[in-house]
């Protein structure tokens, strides 16, 4: 028996805030595409009080952030960036290109061909989000992407150093120091000075996220991204300050950040409160995980194993962390997540920054029918087809009686050309 312990916020107050939100981005991106560069400049001056000269970076400009840098937190960003490219090299390594022979005469095949160009979103009005510099520019050059535009919000009155940097060695190609719905609209329409992208990429806020929403068709996008969430599967093997660390370390994300505890344990579910109310005491980033904990916060009971999988599966979460007896378990029988984190000894923090797989992940129930993102998100595979005289002409009688079946002349037409002239060819041979 599935039981709710606490549960979130009301669906209709949060499909209220959406609806405001989807107003302001509907009106935005219309001005920046009819005004191009100076609704960017206004904007940026409007809600980042940031109005440098260019808004792109120079080549001086990266130089001098680097050079701002400690050298062992180039070390630490140069560590992480060989992680997330050794999986991403590995899973570009399992894409092939093909072509067989699957009919006498009839040869077909796709192609992986990488997105011309790519804008790379990386948040930092909150916290500078250097790690979604590597998940996003890095993938997409490993990936073989010709262009890669990379945006950024300022972070106390300019270019955070180690944003640029990361940004940087991770292979961009042109580097902006703007953000929100401005950096977001003008990658995707293209303004006087930025040419437009074939495609949008990265995490954001609320307000980022509905663009590339509304920008989507336009442009290709990663996935719909939302709050961060996260969900902790536990059992009586694991103890209520773990799960209280992981809840608490994801819904720092953001007020409305989703964190879930799922377990089939009185005692962790009795062991875990505590542990949030003592924990919110100390972390340093209380006064935003503890709304997130009040407001989108859950704990729901299970009797069993299969009714975790159950009640996961149903959530979809983006995140989700087992700590149980068998985590194997979970990874054979679940079917909707984003990533998941198996046993004690990981978490969605190591996955977030440095592991190697990817940070930017399915929300909102996407989990159901999407992944996250990945070196395969950027390239596109494309078929073709070669037949040869005496393969059109078998095929062709089947193409010409099912266009009929259908109604199509002018599908007919197409078929029916190719059985007359090669037909005779191969009879005659």
């Amino acid at each position: 028996m599935i039981k709710v312990i606490k549960s979130g916020i009301d669906a209709d107050v949060a499909a209220d805030m959406d609806a405001k939100v989807k107003a302001t981005v509907e009106a935005t991106l219309k001005d920046i595409e009819t005004r191009g560069d100076a609704a960017v400049r206004e904007l940026s001056e409007k809600f980042d009080n940031w109005s440098p000269e260019s808004f792109r970076l120079s080549e001086e400009d990266i130089q001098a952030a680097m050079s701002r840098l400690p050298e062992h937190t180039i070390d630490d960003i140069k560590f992480a960036q060989a992680q997330i490219r050794k999986f991403a090299e590995i899973q570009k390594a399992a894409l092939r290109d093909v072509e067989e022979e699957t009919y006498p005469g009839v040869f077909l095949g796709h192609k992986n061909i990488p997105v011309n160009s790519v804008g790379c979103y990386i948040p930092g009005g909150k916290y500078p989000m250097v790690a979604s510099a590597h998940m996003s520019v890095l993938t997409a050059k490993v990936a073989g992407v010709k262009r890669i535009i990379a945006c950024a919000p300022p972070f106390a009155g300019g270019p955070h150093d180690a944003i640029v940097t990361a940004m940087h060695l991770a292979g961009a190609d042109e580097i902006y120091c703007f953000g929100g719905i401005q950096a977001v609209g003008a990658m995707a329409l293209g303004t006087e000075t930025i040419a437009p992208v074939d495609m949008l990429v990265g995490p954001g806020n609320a307000f980022v996220a509905e663009a590339k929403r509304q920008l989507y068709g336009r442009v290709g996008i990663d996935l719909f991204a939302g709050p961060t969430e996260t969900l902790v599967i536990a059992d009586d093997t694991c103890d209520g300050e773990m799960c209280a660390t992981d809840l608490l370390g994801q819904a720092e994300h953001g007020t409305n950040s989703p964190a879930i505890l799922l377990t089939n344990s009185q005692k962790i579910v009795d062991d875990t409160i505590v542990e949030i109310e003592k924990q919110l005491q100390t972390l340093a980033t209380a006064d935003i995980a503890s709304v997130a904990w009040r407001d989108y916060g859950q704990i729901i009971l299970c009797d069993t194993e299969q009714e975790m999988v159950e009640e996961a599966d149903r959530i979809a979460s983006e995140h989700v962390q087992v700590m149980t007896r068998d985590p194997n378990y979970f990874l054979e029988n679940m079917t909707n997540y984003g990533a998941l984190f198996l046993g004690q000894e990981t978490n969605v923090s190591y996955g977030d920054k440095v592991i190697g797989t990817n940070h930017t992940l399915p929300t909102m129930k996407a989990a159901r029918y999407t992944g996250g993102l990945w070196v395969g998100k950027f390239i596109k595979t494309c078929t073709y087809q070669r037949v040869s005289p005496e393969a059109t002409a078998t095929i062709g009688e089947y193409c010409s009686r099912l266009c009929e079946l259908e109604g199509f002349a002018g599908h007919k037409a197409q078929a029916d050309i190719r059985v007359a002239r090669y037909k005779d060819k191969e009879q005659a041979a």
